[in-house]
């Protein structure tokens, strides 16, 4: 065979499989020929500071708090343990509602919207090691804060999300989450809402998420964990190695408006998600995030669900993920899942 028909021979390697999310309506590749070994995604140990190891600003309680949640349900602030503050160094800020202008080609608008910390107070026990009932405490001090910011009129949209590690963008080793309100609608949220939409709009009102719920459940697979309000899935379409998705088993489009047995559930399914992580993969950086409906009429996202991504930071983009937002995952989803679910925490 001459060398060029051997340069363009196809190779013998297993194809990879290309997955579209039924909801964003993005592709990933699934290219298990590429694959490592589920437990080869463990990252080399990570040396955690301890309370001792530095001064840590957030070991406090600020004077300036939005709100603060006692032990037990009381109000002394010496026995705080979770705090929303004003972050320091906020991306947004409040004022009067920006006006959009116009500036040649480009649309321009100020920065206006909040930038809050949501801080837990013992320094070494991230939510992963949190009992469910702390982390029920901080679901609630993100739906306090998400119902009393609403009440702007300029906000379109209120995000959740928490930074575990230096690869995942923390900055402060000692366990947050953040809050922002922005009064656009993010890109990402916009094409999950437009996708949920579609899905309503062909099949009679019906709720992606929950058509996606009842098949999952169904098909068994990619179930990490269950309880009576939550399930724990590792998506069809996932992008990254281990991405795991927590649902509410009830529809909801509202996160704010989710009763106290979601709330529960949904903690519970999260705590147990976050230390099957860090058990099974070597306590690897992390985020996690909140999808919510946009801040508007409630009728105009009922066909929306809330819930949580969690996305374990086990791969680097490179060029061809950044070139054209298709990402590359190297373990299926349905291997990742059988993983996960023999993690024993």
């Amino acid at each position: 065979m001459n060398e060029d028909a051997e340069q363009t021979k196809h190779p013998s390697h297993a194809p990879s499989e290309l997955r579209q999310d039924p909801v964003s309506g993005e592709w990933v590749v699934i290219a298990t020929g590429r694959a490592k070994r589920p437990q080869d995604f463990a990252s080399a140990p990570q040396k955690r500071a301890t309370p001792s190891a530095y001064p840590c600003p957030f070991e406090v309680l600020f004077p300036n708090a939005h709100s603060v949640y006692a032990r037990d349900g009381g109000t002394n602030a010496d026995e705080w343990l979770v705090q929303v503050v004003p972050n320091k160094y906020p991306a947004f800020v409040g004022g009067a509602c920006p006006v959009l202008r116009e500036v040649g080609p480009y649309r321009v608008t100020d920065g206006i919207g909040f930038h809050e910390v949501v801080i837990t107070r013992d320094h070494a026990r991230p939510l992963g090691v949190q009992t469910s009932t702390e982390a029920e405490l901080v679901l609630r001090a993100y739906q306090d804060r998400f119902r009393a910011i609403k009440a702007d009129s300029c906000m379109r949209y209120i995000s959740v999300f928490h930074n575990h590690g230096p690869l995942a963008g923390a900055t402060i080793e000692h366990p947050h989450s953040q809050i922002i309100a922005t009064p656009v609608i993010p890109p990402d949220i916009g094409r999950s809402i437009a996708g949920s939409h579609a899905y309503a709009q062909t099949h009679g009102g019906a709720c992606v998420h929950c058509a996606v719920l009842r098949h999952e459940l169904r098909a068994g697979e990619r179930v990490v964990y269950e309880n009576n309000d939550a399930v724990v899935l590792a998506p069809f379409a996932s992008k990254t190695a281990f991405e795991l998705r927590v649902m509410p088993r009830t529809h909801c489009a509202y996160f704010e408006e989710a009763g106290a047995s979601e709330r529960r559930g949904v903690a519970e399914a999260l705590t147990v998600s976050l230390a099957r992580i860090a058990k099974g993969l070597g306590d690897p950086d992390y985020n996690f995030f909140l999808h919510t409906a946009p801040v508007g009429p409630p009728e105009s996202f009922s066909h929306y669900h809330w819930h949580i991504e969690i996305i374990p930071k086990t791969a680097v983009w490179a060029g061809f993920e950044i070139g054209t937002g298709i990402e590359i995952s190297t373990i299926s989803p349905e291997e990742a899942a059988a993983f996960l679910k023999n993690v024993i925490v």
